[in-house]
């Protein structure tokens, strides 16, 4: 049985401990707060660890044969909860971070109660918003032994995330000479030009058509409105469904260059995280809609999403991974995130269902 009154309570509870990812006393307060929601529970706590100053928090098997991964940092930075209080209005859950993934975290701590088995593993982050750089190793650790690794990221217009694109991240740094913009500026070597030009040309690298972007996102060039640029940064952001174009698209970013005379180019980064294939997720699938029979709960929908999450991880490894498992709403990232209360409780169940049939 699923006790709602409890798990809004726990919602709310973690929701309002705010936890942007670049805050590391805040995320190790996150970790805390969601310790103390796994003993009150589950009836233990998990294990705090810490990697380069960084908490995250593992509880159960250190072998699991099912891993529930989900992260407890957002992108919310502190005081939004003042603007975007907790609230529960009719079907709708708000506050900062709730779709994207503290409900998710709260469901996944409810169903291991209602399918509690030492061999059970959570994993929780605090860094899956800005790359897993400290997690990511702990991730695949957690992985390696189970049979499934369940994702707790809010799901699709209520569908399972069965594929997601890999990503790859880039910083292009054009190196030039400053000059006195009205003074001389011919003796400048002018990095704005050669970002801009750059810029034009990033994008002729996507292939639309096997759904390959590579998109300019953050550019920044200069320091004063009478000075020749002497250094420009570029951030492109690339999704892609296979490691194939990761790779193509890889070896064309680190062939940049420019016209701009005299200009030096440096390339930092690379690939993040791999694609989630579809693969890697079917049997998965498949059981879900088992699950979904044997409750007799609404039908559930597959989708393929271009964002991607700690779940291309595990699926990189062998393991078999389904994401989409937390919280049905919508608007990640945005003001107007939401949840469905109605939602909860059959979402719940069918995770738990979902680890009881992976176990046995």
């Amino acid at each position: 049985m699923v006790d709602l009154k409890a798990v809004l309570q726990d919602m709310q509870t973690l929701i309002e401990v705010e936890s942007p990812s670049e805050d590391l006393k805040a995320c190790l307060d996150v970790v805390i707060t969601a310790n103390q929601i796994l003993e009150n529970r589950l009836g233990s706590k998990g294990k705090l660890i810490e990697v380069a100053g960084r908490t995250h928090l593992w509880w159960g098997s250190d072998t699991p044969q099912v891993l529930l991964l989900g992260h407890l940092d957002t992108v919310w930075p502190l005081g939004s909860i003042s603007e975007i209080p907790f609230n529960v209005a009719s079907d709708k859950l708000t506050g900062p971070g709730c779709v994207d993934m503290k409900c998710g975290v709260v469901q996944g701590i409810h169903a291991i109660k209602l399918a509690l088995d030492p061999r059970i593993a959570l994993l929780l982050t605090t860094d899956e918003e800005i790359g897993s750089k400290t997690s990511r190793a702990l991730i695949e650790k957690a992985a390696a032994s189970a049979k499934g690794c369940l994702v707790l990221e809010c799901a699709q217009d209520g569908a399972l995330k069965i594929a997601r694109k890999g990503t790859s991240d880039y910083k292009i740094i054009a190196h030039g000479l400053a000059s006195h913009a009205g003074l001389e500026p011919e003796k400048g070597i002018n990095a704005g030009v050669a970002i801009s030009e750059i810029v034009l040309n990033i994008q002729k690298i996507a292939n639309l058509n096997l759904g390959t972007t590579v998109t300019p996102t953050v550019i920044h060039a200069g320091t004063t409105t009478n000075t020749v640029p002497a250094k420009a940064e570029l951030s492109i952001d690339v999704r892609s469904w296979s490691i194939a174009e990761q790779q193509r698209v890889d070896l064309e970013v680190r062939k940049i260059t420019s016209t701009v005379p005299d200009i030096k180019i440096e390339v930092t980064g690379g690939i993040n995280r791999p694609p989630m294939e579809k693969s890697m997720s079917e049997s998965l699938y498949q059981l879900a809609t088992e699950v979904v029979k044997d409750l007799e709960l609404e039908s559930i929908g597959a989708a393929e999403v271009g964002g991607a999450s700690d779940g291309n991880f595990t699926a990189a490894l062998g393991t078999k991974t389904i994401d989409g498992l937390g919280a049905v709403g919508a608007g990640s990232h945005a003001k107007t995130e939401w949840v469905s209360v109605t939602d909860i409780e059959p979402r719940v169940k069918l995770l738990a269902g979902m680890i009881s049939k992976l176990l046995n």
